[in-house]
């Protein structure tokens, strides 16, 4: 789908979540040009029902192409895996669907790399992890993405994943204590098992860590998730 270069082009960054659905319009730089606006992912979160809400959020903004986070593996455009979404989007072409739906091009990536590509440096071995309904992670080198890595399904501690140990129901179920306790063990495990030259941290849980954290590691706005979608467009006019 051509785009229309004859004036600066307006972004549609879109950060599905578990829990809630933001947009926000952005400039060619990435910088913000609307406030984010925000829904709750619907209770029965299946593809229709999503795209539904995407639609209603878009509705009053003026954007010439669409940049879209989303909690799982993605490939071409489709959405492989959902764990915390519906069952029905395991093969779903997202990128496909909301194109046709919205009239403008789309690019569609996992929400950690777009939260990633929103904060990284571009030096050395970056890791990004985001604590939110689930545990998303990003993996970058001299700023080059490794797509779809996926740590949250990792075995972790005591036969459970990263996501079961560190999600949105065990931070409800454990405690803010115990939970920080079980991050502080991820961040060791996780510089054991990449020696990454920074951590990141975000997500909507990130707020809730009130530990000091070790050298290297930092804590990251959630809205880079949204920020990060003008990545996906570089090298374009």
């Amino acid at each position: 789908m051509a785009l229309n270069t004859s004036e600066p082009l307006k972004t549609l960054a879109v950060d599905i979540g578990g829990s809630g659905i933001k947009v926000m319009v952005l400039d060619e730089k990435g910088e913000p040009m609307t406030a984010r606006d925000r829904l709750d992912t619907p209770v029965l979160p299946t593809p229709e029902a999503v795209l539904d809400i995407i639609l209603t959020l878009a509705t009053d903004k003026t954007f010439d192409r669409v940049s879209v986070g989303f909690p799982g593996v993605i490939r071409v455009g489709v959405t492989e895996t959902a764990a915390n979404l519906h069952p029905s989007w395991i093969g779903f072409n997202l990128q496909g669907a909301l194109q046709e739906k919205l009239g403008k091009p789309v690019r569609v990536a996992n929400d950690a790399d777009l939260q990633g590509l929103g904060v990284v440096a571009g030096q050395g071995l970056e890791l990004v992890i985001t604590l939110g309904t689930g545990f998303g992670s990003a993996l970058f080198i001299q700023g080059i993405l490794v797509p779809n890595l996926e740590l949250g399904h990792h075995p972790f501690r005591k036969g459970e994943t990263y996501e079961q140990q560190l999600g949105r129901a065990a931070l409800e179920t454990a405690g803010k204590k115990k939970w920080q306790e079980r991050l502080n063990k991820a961040i060791a495990q996780l510089a054991h098992t990449f020696n990454y030259d920074y951590l990141y941290i975000g997500g909507g849980n990130a707020k809730e860590i009130k530990m000091e954290l070790p050298p290297r590691v930092k804590i990251v706005p959630n809205i880079a998730g949204l920020l990060g979608g003008i990545a996906l467009w570089r090298g374009e006019v």
